[in-house]
Formats: C-alpha cells, sequence, structure tokens
C-alpha cells in the first residue's frame, strides 16, 4: 500500500475533476427529470384540453341535432344529436380521471358535470316533445343559458391548464440558467486544473527525462559489463567445447588407431606368408577380424551415446531377458563375484530394442566386476516403478508415469562425486590403459534415453555403485522380442533364389556379392537405382533387393518403394552404416523393414537373408 503523503499526492490531482464532474452529473439528472416531468405534464394538459375540447364538441353536435330535427321533422338530424347523448358521460367521466390530482380542475370538473348534464336533458326532453303536425314553439326554456355556462366553466379549465404548464416551464427555465452558469464555472475549473496538470507534467516531464539520461548510463555501463563477461563466458565455453572435442576425438582416434594397427598388422603378415607359400594364417584372419568387428561396435557406441542408433523396440518382459541371460552373466562375472537377481511378479512389460537392453546389461555388469577386483556381491533387479511430480522436479528430464525400474548394484569401491559427475562422459574411465574405452556407461545413457527412460547412478567411495533404469511402461500388445541365440552352420539358399545387391560403394559391392554367392544365391549387382530398376524389369525371379540406404541421385528407401509398385511381391532388405530419416524415424526403424547394419559378418548376413526370403 501507499504511504499516507504519497497516498495524498496522488489523490489530489482528480479530487477537483471528480467533484466537479459529480456536481455535473447532479444537475444533468435534476434538468433531465424537470424535463422529462414538463414533457410529460404537457401531454397531461394535452389530454386535458382534448377532452374539454371533445365535450364541447359534443354538446354543440347534439344542439345542432336537435334544432334540426325540430325544425324539420328530418330524422336523419338525430344522428348527431345521439352520438352526443352517448359520448357525453364517457367523456366526463375521461375528463375526471385526468384532472384528479388538481383541487382547482376537480371542482371545475364538480361544477360542469351537473350542466352539461342538465343541458342534454333538456335536449332530450325536447326532442321528446316533438311530434308530426304539431305547430307549437318547440319549448327550449334556460338551455341557452346552460349551454353557456358550461362553456364559461369549460374556459376557465383551460386556462388553468395553461396556467400550470406555464409555471413548469419557467422552472425548467430557471435550473437551465442555473446549468449554464454551473458550466461555465465547470469550464473554469477545469481549465485552472488543466493549466495547473500541464504544469505538474512538464515537470514530470524534465524529472522523467533526467531519470532516463541516469538509467540510459547505468544500462550502457550494466552492457558494457555483460559484453565483457559473454565475451569471457564465450571463450570458457569455447576451451570447454575444444576439451571435450579433443577428448572424444582423442578417444576415438586412439581406439581406431589400436584396431587398424591389429588390421593393418594382421593383413601385412598374412600377405608374407601367403607370398611364401605359408597358409597358416587362420590367427591373423582371427586377429583382423576381431579389430574390425571391435571398430564396428565403437561406431555403434558412438551412436548410442549421441542417440543415433537404429532401433527395433518390441514388447519385451524384462525379467525374461535376465533370466535368459544367467549363464552369460556368470562366465563373465567369473567365480569371485556371487550374484544375486530379484525379480518382481507381475512386472510390466516395456517397449525396446531387446538387443540394445541386453547390452545394457552387460556394460553395466562389466562395470560392477571392474569395480570389485577383490570379488564381490552384484545384485540385479526389478520392479515396477511409478515417478511422482517429487521426483521430476528434481529430474526434468523424465516425464511423471509408470515405468519398470532395472536395477544393477554392486559392493565395489564406488565413485567419488567428481567422477559420478562425469560417469556418462564419452571416453571418460577411471580404469587403468587398455581395460575400458570410457564408451559404456554413455552408451547405456545413450540408449535409455532414446527409448523414452530415464537412467540413475547412486554411489560413494568404498560402498560400491547402483545403476537404476527406468523404462516406460508398455500398455499395448503382449507381442514380445526374443533375442536370437544362434548356432549352428550357416543357411544357405534354396534352388533358384535370386538376389539383387545396390550398393554405391564398389568395394562393398563386390565383397557383399561374393558372400551371398558362397551361401549359394545368385547375385546379381548394380551401382545405383537406376542400373537396379533396369536389371529388375530384366529379370523377373529376383527374389530379394538388398540395397544400401544413403546413395546419390535415388536412395535406398526411394528405391524399394518403386521397386515394390513394379514387383508387390519382392522381398526388400536395408543396409547401411547410419541413416538420419529414410527409413528411421525418432530412432526407431518403420513397421515391416528389415535392416542389416554396417559392418556385418558374413554369419549376420546369411541368418538376416534367409529370414527376409522366408517372412520371418
Amino acid at each position: 500500500m501507499f504511504s499516507q503523503p504519497s497516498w495524498k499526492r496522488r489523490l489530489q490531482p482528480t479530487l477537483v475533476p471528480a467533484l466537479v464532474f459529480v456536481v455535473v452529473a447532479l444537475m444533468l439528472t435534476i434538468v433531465t427529470r424537470q424535463l422529462l416531468t414538463l414533457q410529460e405534464e404537457s401531454r397531461h394538459t394535452q389530454d386535458v384540453k382534448d377532452t374539454l375540447a371533445s365535450i364541447t364538441a359534443l354538446m354543440q353536435e347534439g344542439e345542432n341535432g336537435m334544432r334540426g330535427f325540430l325544425l324539420t321533422g328530418d330524422d336523419g338530424f338525430l344522428k348527431p344529436y345521439n352520438t352526443a347523448s352517448h359520448g357525453i358521460g364517457p367523456a366526463l367521466d375521461r375528463l375526471q380521471s385526468l384532472i384528479g390530482d388538481n383541487p382547482v380542475q376537480r371542482d371545475n370538473v364538480a361544477r360542469l358535470r351537473p350542466v352539461v348534464l342538465e343541458r342534454m336533458s333538456q335536449m332530450t326532453r325536447a326532442v321528446g316533445y316533438y311530434q308530426p303536425g304539431r305547430t307549437l314553439p318547440v319549448p327550449i326554456g334556460s338551455g341557452p343559458e346552460t349551454h353557456a355556462h358550461a362553456r364559461e366553466i369549460i374556459a376557465a379549465m383551460m386556462g388553468e391548464e395553461d396556467r400550470i404548464l406555464g409555471e413548469r416551464r419557467r422552472s425548467v427555465g430557471r435550473i437551465a440558467t442555473y446549468l449554464q452558469l454551473l458550466a461555465y464555472g465547470t469550464l473554469f475549473i477545469v481549465m485552472t486544473v488543466a493549466i495547473f496538470a500541464l504544469y505538474r507534467s512538464q515537470r514530470q516531464r524534465e524529472e522523467l527525462e533526467t531519470a532516463q539520461k541516469a538509467l540510459r548510463a547505468s544500462n550502457a555501463k550494466l552492457s558494457a559489463e555483460i559484453g565483457e563477461r559473454e565475451k569471457v563466458e564465450d571463450q570458457l565455453r569455447q576451451v570447454q567445447k575444444m576439451e571435450a572435442i579433443g577428448q572424444l576425438t582423442g578417444g576415438i582416434a586412439h581406439d581406431f588407431n589400436n584396431m587398424l594397427a591389429v588390421i593393418i598388422g594382421a593383413l601385412n603378415i598374412m600377405q608374407r606368408r601367403i607370398d611364401k607359400g605359408d597358409m597358416n594364417v587362420k590367427e591373423f584372419m582371427k586377429a583382423a577380424m576381431d579389430g574390425a568387428m571391435r571398430g564396428g561396435a565403437l561406431t555403434q557406441r558412438l551412436l548410442a551415446f549421441a542417440r543415433k542408433q537404429v532401433l527395433e523396440p518390441r514388447a519385451l518382459d524384462v525379467n525374461k531377458l535376465v533370466s535368459g541371460m544367467s549363464d552369460l552373466l556368470r562366465r563373465t562375472l567369473g567365480a569371485m563375484v556371487r550374484t544375486e537377481v530379484v525379480l518382481a511378479g507381475g512386472l510390466w512389460r516395456v517397449f525396446v530394442d531387446a538387443h540394445q537392453l541386453e547390452t545394457v546389461i552387460l556394460n553395466l555388469v562389466v562395470n560392477a566386476r571392474d569395480a570389485m577386483p577383490e570379488g564381490g556381491k552384484l545384485t540385479i533387479e526389478t520392479a515396477n516403478a511409478h515417478l511422482d511430480e517429487g521426483y521430476v522436479g528434481r529430474h526434468t528430464d523424465v516425464p511423471p508415469g509408470q515405468y519398470v525400474l532395472l536395477c544393477v548394484s554392486d559392493t565395489g569401491t564406488g565413485m567419488s562425486p567428481e567422477v559420478l559427475q562425469k560417469a556418462f562422459d564419452p571416453f571418460f574411465t577411471t580404469k587403468s590403459a587398455g581395460r575400458g574405452t570410457g564408451l559404456g556407461l554413455s552408451q547405456v545413457y545413450g540408449f535409455v534415453r532414446q527409448s523414452g527412460g530415464h537412467v540413475k547412478i547412486y554411489s560413494e567411495p568404498g560402498h560400491g555403485a547402483t545403476v537404476k533404469i527406468y523404462l516406460p511402461r508398455h500398455h499395448g500388445p503382449a507381442e514380445e522380442s526374443v533375442v536370437a541365440q544362434t548356432s549352428g552352420a550357416l543357411p544357405h539358399a534354396k534352388d533358384g533364389e535370386i538376389v539383387l545387391v545396390v550398393e554405391d560403394e564398389e568395394a562393398v559391392r563386390a565383397l557383399t556379392s561374393e558372400g551371398l554367392r558362397d551361401l549359394g544365391y545368385e547375385v546379381l549387382a548394380a551401382g545405383g537405382g537406376a542400373d537396379a530398376l533396369k536389371l529388375l524389369d530384366q529379370n523377373p525371379k529376383i527374389a530379394l533387393l538388398f540395397t544400401d540406404i544413403v546413395m546419390p541421385e535415388i536412395n535406398g528407401r526411394q528405391l524399394a518403394d518403386e521397386a515394390k509398385k513394379r514387383r508387390p511381391d519382392l522381398k526388400v532388405l536395408y543396409t547401411t552404416g547410419y541413416t538420419r530419416n529414410a527409413i528411421v524415424h525418432n530412432g526407431t526403424l518403420d513397421p515391416g523393414v528389415r535392416l542389416l547394419g554396417k559392418p556385418f559378418t558374413l554369419e549376420r548376413l546369411s541368418r538376416i537373408v534367409r529370414d527376409v526370403l522366408d517372412g520371418k
């Protein structure tokens, strides 16, 4: 609220105009009411005068009709007489009702009514006296005097009405004069207040300009300080960005160089031995293959961290997935780590990529094992969970709702707050050289966030660590994906099956075609979409289109759509090293799409080609 002096200062400029407004409004109300009353009085006076004139006219019509009938004996003269005889009574009653509020006029009506009725009675007797053939004079009696007396009374009543109306008009005129004087006075006051307000406004404008100059000076100084601060912050952000990029590129370069060193070294030794005729190169072939596969896995982890990996989500029971991994987990942990699995009953389903979730669990298990070099206990738990508004308020990256909780805990060395803050950063690791890339937890984070979930780490030095993964509850159908277990011989082609390979990279096209031929397929190859469509038209027995997605001119999705128009029964399998949105939307494969990511092994190629051709 305002203080008393401030309140008074704010009120004073409006007090006089408000008072003037109230007075003017009051006077206008009075004058308006007087004018309305005058209008009503004028109408009332006119009604009284009209009624008096009507009475006078009726009496005159009666006189004329009576005299004409008595002189001529013609019944036609009785019509105005009859009109006057029947109308004079209602006219007197109406006059009585109109002047009921005026005592002078009430007395006049009291005098007028017997006179008029007496005259009408005289005319009635005269009409009744008449007989055909009678020549005696008509007994008029005192009729003319009665008629004249009635006219005198009517004239007096009209004069009274004119007097009342004149007084009312003079009263309104006086009020209008007062209002005119008030208007002049109000105009004077308003002009005085306006001059005073103009003076105050000028003073305030000068004060405001002074204040604005001071404010502009302060703003200029503040803007300069903010500019300097932003420059410093930009420099700091640039340093941090370059440090992060340096760490990322350094980690990638380090790991890829190691893998390339293995691959190149193994291939060099293989080439030298083969040149010498020594075919004992299986060990070096395996080393080169392992290096290449590690490079592919590193690429997938980077895509997972960036949330750019392609997911194939299905409805999944996490309990079944964890139970199916029990043997693999025991082999991974070794004999020094005890394992406890606590699976919740009635666990909700989730909608995630089963293969990627399996990889996430393995990453967490490997991290837990490495944090317990002297052995310990690993616990895997599942539960139904609800993240409420309170939890969401502290973690803005997750919406409230129902989730399935997957929790992995260990009794290892734990993490300090500084380490915990950087745990999800790519290539950040506390492990010794050669024992980790620093991409495990970043891959976990990227997959969970891409799946619409939330991940949180709780840890203290010396007290182990707990990683909690929250995946959104799935309310859809109960169909679920099962992680395929591959074993046994590679599936081969059936008789007459033809595969059309479309790949713009010549080396990849040649190796892919050769691999499929080794599996027994007849292979046709094209370096682009136009050539592929020509081959498709020339060879109606082509059973499968195996096409790269990222190609110049026509991408793989466009090629497949056009091919399906020509051959609706054609099976399609896509391959790519990375794609943004041709067959992937929101990180998920479009429905009905099958994808084989690069790099791939001959085993993976053989199985997915067979599955697509068999409609699995």
